[in-house]
């Protein structure tokens, strides 16, 4: 039964994609659980753009632009452009019933509303950041814990 299993295991691998099963990696999650691949592709086209104020392009692209781009390109939706706006409009949710797609605020060095990101899933969202461009991180890191404000539907 060892080479049933072996076998079993090569073709669960085969029926995941190649995006599905980077960013289970990523995020700490069963491949199973990447079901919006339109998602992550277009995250995956976009890590590492560097952070660019007023941004809007994979040559550079602010938090409230990359989230606009996101909105815009995978939901479909046209969304305000700045974090301001974007936390207005929002409808809050609480932090443990975060879904994929829900919006992240945050209250940089104490600038109420000055920092927005995307829900992904297992405590993770994607950003971007004034020191990395776009990424992932962890909101349960010391430092988006101490900032996060919120998270919210729109």
């Amino acid at each position: 039964t060892a080479s049933k299993n072996a076998k079993s295991n090569e073709k669960n691998k085969e029926s995941h994609s190649p995006i599905q099963i980077k960013y289970a990696g990523i995020l700490g999650v069963s491949p199973n659980q990447i079901t919006n691949e339109s998602l992550y592709k277009f995250i995956d086209h976009w890590y590492g753009t560097p952070y660019k104020y007023g941004g809007l392009s994979t040559s550079g692209v602010d938090c409230s632009g990359f989230v606009n781009s996101l909105y815009n390109q995978v939901y479909h939706m046209s969304i305000p452009r700045t974090t301001k706006e974007i936390a207005d409009k929002s409808k809050s949710v609480s932090k443990n019933s975060m879904e994929e797609g829900d919006i992240v605020i945050f209250d940089i060095e104490g600038k109420k509303h000055s920092h927005v990101g995307v829900y992904l899933q297992n405590g993770h969202f994607v950003h971007a950041s004034s020191s990395k461009g776009v990424i992932i991180s962890n909101l349960n890191s010391p430092y988006y814990i101490n900032a996060f404000n919120r998270a919210g539907k729109l």
